[in-house]
């Protein structure tokens, strides 16, 4: 008789710093969440290798440089030109006068961290943290960020072999270009109208709400896929079952119901052999650190009981993608 397929539990965090919030925040106003992440990504990785998980890091490209200098002297020739002059993160670069902010920018200390961690993955958010559906960028500036992505992990000593799309704005029209530059992996979105890829002017306020409501109430379902429905084609898509808010002090009475839809998702995922997919981005933690910590000690508390019934297994992105 074929043994019980384990369910797998996928983390993917989306390493960003301000890039990946510059256009819709202001340094000022998000300053102590950024300054946060210096401490959140060591007490992430610690609780990670105590239970241990394995976890895929997505950083932006940017993010691998000492200072802006650097950055300059590397960037690709052909840009995306988004028809929303506040997406370019070349025409922030050209504002950028010194390396005072370079705490909120550049994070090769915490990538080193990352890397220095057992099963810890590094894969890409793209060079410049790159809107695949905005208007205006095109299928060459992608493959160009693509290429700067993966050349400036490759100094560092990294190959890169997953991507995550940042804003979730996944173009089929590029995923042959992910092919040709050797990634196996990506995140998929959830299997819902609410968390279908779309331009930012798309995201309206009643997708946005139900979004925050499932994080509750079971709106969309389970949002696992069976670990054998992996693509065995590369690049495989892992789509994503959860986001995991942040703590808020003003819904905190409501994280019982939040936690218990977590760990609800992920025993139906390991009593049925599906891949539970979850994920976040350091900066969520960057204010909170206890509160969130400890909510996500109580996920991996279930998860570990799961794994000692022999029920669930953890995999990183890439790995997950080797197995299939």
């Amino acid at each position: 008789m074929k043994p019980k397929q384990e369910g797998v539990l996928v983390i993917s965090l989306d390493f960003e710093l301000f890039w990946g919030v510059r256009d819709s925040i202001n340094l000022h106003q998000y300053r102590q969440n950024l300054l946060g992440v210096w401490e959140a990504i060591p007490a992430i990785l610690d609780v990670f290798s105590e239970y241990p998980i394995h976890a895929t890091w997505a950083c932006v490209g940017f993010l691998f440089f000492d200072d802006i200098s650097h950055l300059r002297a590397n960037l690709p020739v052909y840009r995306p030109c988004y028809n929303n002059p506040a997406l370019d993160p070349y025409k922030y670069i050209d504002t950028m006068e010194d390396d005072s902010s370079a705490l909120f920018h550049f994070a090769r200390p915490l990538i080193e961290k990352i890397r220095a961690c057992p099963n810890q993955e590094i894969a890409s958010h793209t060079f410049s943290h790159y809107y695949c559906l905005e208007t205006g960028q095109t299928a060459e500036a992608f493959a160009q960020d693509l290429d700067a992505a993966i050349a400036v992990a490759a100094e560092f000593g990294v190959s890169i072999e997953s991507l995550v799309f940042p804003r979730n704005q996944i173009n089929e029209d590029y995923i042959d270009i992910l092919k040709t530059r050797g990634i196996k992996a990506y995140r998929g979105n959830e299997d819902s109208w609410i968390y279908r890829e779309s331009k930012d002017e798309e995201q309206t306020l009643m997708r946005r709400a139900l979004r925050i409501l499932d994080a509750y109430i079971s709106i969309t379902g389970t949002n696992s896929v069976p670990v054998d429905a992996i693509n065995k084609n590369y690049p495989c898509s892992i789509p994503a079952s959860r986001f995991l808010r942040p703590y808020s002090k003003r819904l905190r009475a409501l994280d019982g119901i939040r936690l218990k839809r977590i760990t609800n998702e992920l025993k139906y995922a390991a009593n049925n052999g599906l891949v539970y997919h979850l994920w976040w981005h350091p900066h969520n933690f960057g204010i909170n650190l206890e509160e969130n910590l400890s909510f996500l000690r109580k996920i991996l508390d279930c998860y570990s009981r799961l794994k000692d019934n022999e029920a669930m297994n953890s995999l990183n992105m890439l790995e997950l993608a080797r197995k299939g």
